[in-house]
């Protein structure tokens, strides 16, 4: 194998991505050499994968933890952190908890291989590299990747509703909150609430209850952005998550739902009109800015949006309870 030439690798460069359809699965090279960056480069061009390159194992693990790849090729030998310590910082990654490593190192050492698989790598393979070999094990490794985060997202989809459940939601909220400190940008957390549903249930049956609970998840599919993420939180109870959006921004979108549910007549129950509460949050009180002071906050939003007389809009901040009607005007 002779090394080929070509311009110096930019290390985090996406070689390979179609546009026009689903996005290839990533996978995130990080190797100090560059012969072994080009020739991977080359040799999987056209294969159904978006490639990304890092130089050095620090380098990897931030580029990981930015693309969250499904697979990563990491090699043992490099200046400074070693790929043992990579691939331990890796695998205590919360983020990268369905990411596979294939470890792939010059060491046939039997002790560097078992560390290796101790560790959490799935595979490991040796250079020089057989290519067919190579691929046959990246396609194994990317197909648990696959099997893994269908099972993760079956887990977090709410059963009735077909949205995100508490889980999805637990999760997603410290994602946005993570890119809302990062970017600078604006992030509302609102929480919903049905107005008077135990009385729907009890007159109407659970049956009508449910159809009410999917007919809400329904309009928030229809009516909200698609970046918005909405979740049902427990019962009769919603969250919101609105990125790049403050609370003056947030409050027509949810008054438009809220209207919205006002009109809609039930099959089960066409006299009886259905209402929803919101708590609106784009600011957690205190010095805080944790998932939970957010939540708490747009509670306590929701809490004074009932005690106002329901079927509102309340937004929570350091100085009190404030009427989206009121904003608005």
């Amino acid at each position: 194998m002779t090394e080929e030439n070509g311009d110096k690798l930019n290390p985090t460069l996406s070689s390979h991505e179609d546009e026009s359809g689903p996005a290839h699965p990533g996978v995130l090279l990080i190797d100090d050499s560059e012969f072994i960056h080009s020739l991977l480069r080359n040799k999987l061009e056209h294969d159904p994968i978006c490639l990304h390159s890092a130089m050095s194992a620090e380098e990897g693990i931030a580029t990981a933890e930015l693309i969250k790849p499904a697979l990563i090729l990491l090699d043992l030998s490099m200046p400074g952190m070693d790929g043992f310590q990579a691939l331990r910082t890796l695998m205590n990654s919360t983020i990268l908890t369905d990411t596979q490593v294939i470890v792939i190192s010059a060491s046939d050492d039997t002790e560097d291989k078992v560390a290796g698989l101790e560790l959490g790598a799935c595979d490991y393979v040796t250079k020089p590299f057989n290519l067919p070999e190579l691929r046959a094990r990246m396609r194994c490794a990317l197909r648990v990747h696959e099997l893994l985060s269908l099972l993760a997202e079956r887990a977090q989809v709410d059963g009735l509703t077909g949205i995100g459940n508490r889980s999805c939601f637990d999760a997603r909220i410290a994602e946005e909150i993570s890119h809302r400190d990062r970017s600078g940008g604006d992030l509302t957390v609102a929480m919903c609430d049905i107005d008077l549903f135990k009385k729907v249930n009890d007159t109407f049956g659970h049956p009508a209850g449910d159809e009410v609970i999917r007919g809400i998840a329904k309009l928030f599919q229809q009516l909200l952005r698609k970046r918005d993420i909405a979740c049902r939180y427990g019962g009769e109870e919603f969250a919101i998550l609105l990125r790049d959006t403050n609370a003056k921004r947030a409050a027509p979108v949810l008054d438009r739902i809220r209207k919205q549910l006002e009109r809609t007549r039930w099959p089960s129950h066409p006299e009886h009109m259905v209402t929803c509460s919101f708590g609106v949050c784009d600011i957690p009180s205190g010095d805080v800015n944790k998932p939970e002071d957010w939540v708490k906050t747009a509670d306590e939003a929701l809490y004074a949006a009932k005690r106002a007389g329901r079927n509102r809009i309340y937004i929570g901040s350091d100085s009190g309870m404030t009427s989206a009607l009121k904003l608005a005007s």
